[in-house]
């Protein structure tokens, strides 16, 4: 299984004779990431914002899922789990959130989309058990460092990958990836092009955040 992360809270994810799964294709002109011409098999959406539901920025006719429910598509089970986040800029603004989390033979991703408040123990329960674990870290409508951090002794994964984070061609209003790592207590993180994973067995046994740099 390999991910790639393309800006804000989109990445690709794919396994070899399974479906191609991208979360979250936002709006390049609202968010300043581009993400050029990402192919997909299945489009989630967490949300329904222009920096997550731009399905129409996807090629290919990909299997779209919006909301929570059970799914399987080309070998990947995936499960969408409505807990919704609390706090938002305007009353327009509450929109429900859909966290998935997607199957790949065993090895689970999560992928908490816009979430910005701490979930109850029985909505971490009915997630399951998560492996790696994709967390907004940013802010603004989603949860901040100090929020996220406690998100993560909740669900105890094996690997952690910040998104919807502040960065230099981000036009979002978030703060910076360096917030959450020192609300982490790191000074140095692990920064790969891509996560490579191939079973279980290759977790780490204590959680380990890493940084992905941005594919185009």
């Amino acid at each position: 299984m390999d991910i790639t992360w393309h800006g804000n809270s989109c990445f690709r994810i794919i396994e070899r004779g399974m479906a191609a799964v991208v979360t979250d294709p936002y709006d390049p002109d609202v968010v300043g990431f581009d993400y050029g011409k990402l192919r997909a098999d299945v489009v989630t959406v967490s949300v329904d914002r222009p920096e997550h539901n731009y399905i129409k920025g996807i090629r290919g006719s990909a299997f779209e899922i919006t909301g929570p429910g059970e799914y399987e598509i080309g070998g990947v089970f995936i499960t969408g789990v409505r807990v919704d986040g609390s706090i938002r800029r305007k009353d327009s603004d509450n929109l429900p959130n859909t966290i998935y989390v997607m199957d790949y033979n065993g090895l689970t991703v999560a992928h908490l989309g816009e979430l910005n408040s701490v979930p109850s123990q029985t909505e971490v329960e009915g997630l399951g058990e998560v492996h790696v674990a994709l967390v907004p870290v940013g802010g603004g409508t989603s949860l901040n460092a100090a929020k996220a951090a406690e998100v993560i002794s909740l669900l105890e994964p094996s690997i952690v990958i910040p998104m919807h984070y502040g960065a230099a061609e981000n036009k979002l209003e978030l703060d910076p990836l360096s917030k959450f790592l020192k609300e982490m207590g790191l000074n140095q993180v692990e920064t790969v092009d891509a996560l490579k994973l191939s079973s279980v067995n290759m977790l780490p046994e204590e959680t380990r955040v890493m940084v992905l740099d941005l594919s185009r």
